[in-house]
């Protein structure tokens, strides 16, 4: 058989088409899917605490090969502290159509997942997942939702020691706490348990409105030695400028449960390190992205914890910070 003769413009030809097609094919190859996430966070854009935390969710994110603007964008809705602010912008996060979201609180995700059982759902941080019915289990989470405990009730003991140990001369401690939260009456339980141990007597102060914290703060100021605990709640969030004014205003040494308050006047705080949180939301994140499915990933707890401690406020008390409160402390702001 005769082999049919090849031209040598019928080569050239097919180089020159294969040749103009090769940048098409690169540029297919490179374009990549564009994810979204959706992120409702309680705390407002200009809070002091925000770069740091949406930092950490982002360089979590580039550390997986996810780059903002390429292959992935995020849509946050911020300040939602209460109930109705975290419904609304739960409400438009999910109109956006996002491939996942993240909630930083117990409450921000029970808007979230109010608004959707089907799109996955990381927590950032909440205080009792599954007290509160966020999830099933802390092994199998169920549903669309799995992410990571914003405290244990064990670091709830370490609050009256810490209060002592700055102010000595405390014998009494009022707790407010939120009396409606899944992990209200753990917190509180955790804190009765070991108060008598250093010497301090403690009542429940509710913190559902600002009349209420006024009145019983300020009845609890008048008798002597006197201490403020604030316990994990997005309540006490809710009015977190009030309490730090009036502990400063009656003169009462306070602990609190998260840097923010430290960070804001607070006295001294002493909890989970947030930002590690919303770095391993990213992981949780990117996983799913991936393809897991939120059922299959564990509930996780903290695994480090800061204390804080606002010298300024110290010296506004006239605390003598002892030097076991000081090496204790992982950050002093002065």
């Amino acid at each position: 058989m005769t082999r049919a003769p090849i031209h040598r413009r019928s080569i050239l030809t097919l180089l020159g088409a294969s040749a103009a097609a090769w940048p098409l094919v690169a540029r297919g190859q490179q374009r990549e899917r564009m994810r979204r996430i959706g992120v409702l966070m309680s705390l407002a854009a200009d809070d002091p605490e925000t770069p740091a935390r949406v930092g950490a969710f982002a360089q979590g994110l580039q550390d997986l090969g996810w780059t903002i603007g390429r292959n992935v964008q995020i849509d946050y809705r911020w300040g939602a502290l209460d109930a109705e602010s975290a419904r609304t912008s739960a409400a438009e996060l999910l109109a956006l159509g996002p491939d996942i979201v993240v909630g930083t609180t117990g409450s921000t995700v029970r808007a979230l997942q109010q608004a959707s059982r089907t799109v996955p759902i990381v927590i950032a941080g909440a205080l009792d997942p599954v007290g509160s019915g966020l999830v099933a289990s802390l092994a199998r989470p169920g549903g669309n939702t799995t992410g990571f405990a914003s405290i244990e009730y064990g670091l709830s003991t370490k609050w009256p020691e810490l209060l002592k140990q700055i102010a000595p001369r405390v014998i009494r401690a009022a707790v407010i706490r939120d009396p409606t939260a899944a992990g209200g009456g753990g917190q509180m339980g955790a804190i009765q348990a070991v108060a008598p141990l250093f010497g301090i007597e403690v009542s429940p102060v509710d913190a559902r409105d600002p009349g209420e914290i006024e009145r019983a703060v300020t009845a609890f100021a008048r008798a002597p030695n006197g201490g403020l605990i604030v316990t994990a709640n997005v309540l006490a969030g809710v009015h977190r400028n009030l309490i730090i004014a009036l502990a400063a205003r009656h003169q009462l040494p306070a602990v609190y449960s998260s840097r923010p308050w430290a960070a804001n006047g607070g006295l001294i705080s002493y909890g989970a390190v947030a930002i590690d949180n919303y770095r391993l939301a990213a992981g949780y994140v990117d996983r799913i992205l991936k393809g897991e499915k939120p059922a299959d990933l564990p509930v996780q707890a903290p695994t480090r914890y800061e204390t804080v401690l606002k010298m300024k406020t110290a010296k506004a008390l006239g605390l003598q910070v002892p030097d076991i409160v000081l090496l204790r402390a992982d950050e002093v702001i002065e």
